[in-house]
């Protein structure tokens, strides 16, 4: 059996394979996974994600339960693996959306059934596999760029990048650091890959000659204290029409939503992009029909 909790877990082929599956589902909609039943538990409030994952088991033929972490017994203190016990033996997956992912972590241990990283502190693996998705229906290579802050977007997308052999640029202020872990990871991959990895505190250096601009809120859910903070450090790092026009001819832009336009993004460029940003958006939709497909094969 196998748990979704990070992409670090995934090979090239893999990631490739669930694409493709993803791109196939999107033309041709099957009910692969009848009567199966997908509990999806938050602890962070979400649009996409609960949208994406409801529809996805209920479009393949299952059922999703939705279990809000306050609506649980977590809330009053239950341990989590005694947690993990009772519902992963009674579903056939688990998707968590979480503060910490050590909690995830914890979950996965003790669960019966594989459990989806929809999103934590440290990651956000399945916004990755849209955005790849995303990035293949426009014909993109693999030259990317992320600007912002050194998050669970850019975590995921330096995994991404590392183990798929694509150049990753990233540009953050310089009083930001990645987590160390995963630039470790993402250098050791490399070096098998090929990718190129570079990290700048200059938004168009990082851009410069890219195909895929990608960039994120700069104050993520529960850091709403630091947002006047925030807004000092990331002065000059707004992704607008200056900065995009050192990108390749005919480059993209790809935001995970909500966008803050004024802030990480200016108003223009958001709406000269808003096609590939919702298409962005809907396809979370299909590479969780794929990622639920391919973890219910290997549960054997």
């Amino acid at each position: 059996m196998r748990h979704f909790l990070s992409l670090k877990d995934f090979s090239k082929e893999e990631i490739h394979a669930l694409i493709t599956h993803a791109a196939e589902l999107k033309k041709n909609p099957q009910k692969l996974l009848p009567d199966k039943t997908l509990a999806m538990i938050f602890e962070k409030s979400s649009t996409r994600t609960r949208m994406a994952f409801e529809l996805a088991i209920t479009e393949l033929g299952g059922k999703a339960l939705f279990l809000s972490a306050n609506d649980l017994q977590l809330h009053r203190g239950e341990l989590i693996k005694d947690t993990a016990r009772v519902i992963g033996a009674m579903v056939d997956f688990v998707m968590l959306r979480v503060k910490n992912h050590e909690d995830l972590v914890e979950f996965a241990k003790y669960s019966k059934a594989p459990v989806i990283n929809a999103l934590s502190d440290l990651c956000h693996p399945t916004q990755v596999l849209g955005d790849l998705l995303t990035i293949q229906e426009w014909n993109k290579q693999g030259k990317i760029a992320f600007i912002g802050d050194s998050n669970n977007m850019c975590n995921s997308w330096l995994i991404a990048a590392a183990i798929l052999g694509y150049e990753i640029s990233i540009a953050l202020p310089k009083n930001y650091e990645i987590n160390p872990e995963i630039l470790s990871f993402a250098r050791d991959k490399a070096l098998k890959s090929g990718a190129k990895i570079s990290i700048t505190h200059n938004k168009f250096e990082a851009i410069e000659n890219k195909d895929v601009v990608i960039t994120d809120t700069w104050i993520s859910m529960g850091q709403e204290e630091d947002k006047d903070r925030k807004i000092k450090d990331f002065e000059g790092f707004m992704v607008d029409k200056e900065a995009m026009s050192v990108a390749n001819e005919g480059a993209i832009l790809l935001h995970c939503l909500p966008a803050y336009r004024g802030y990480e993004v200016s108003e223009e460029l958001f709406e000269a992009h808003s096609e590939v940003i919702f298409t962005e958006a809907r396809n979370r939709l299909y590479v969780v029909k794929a990622l639920l497909c391919f973890l219910n094969q290997t549960k054997g």
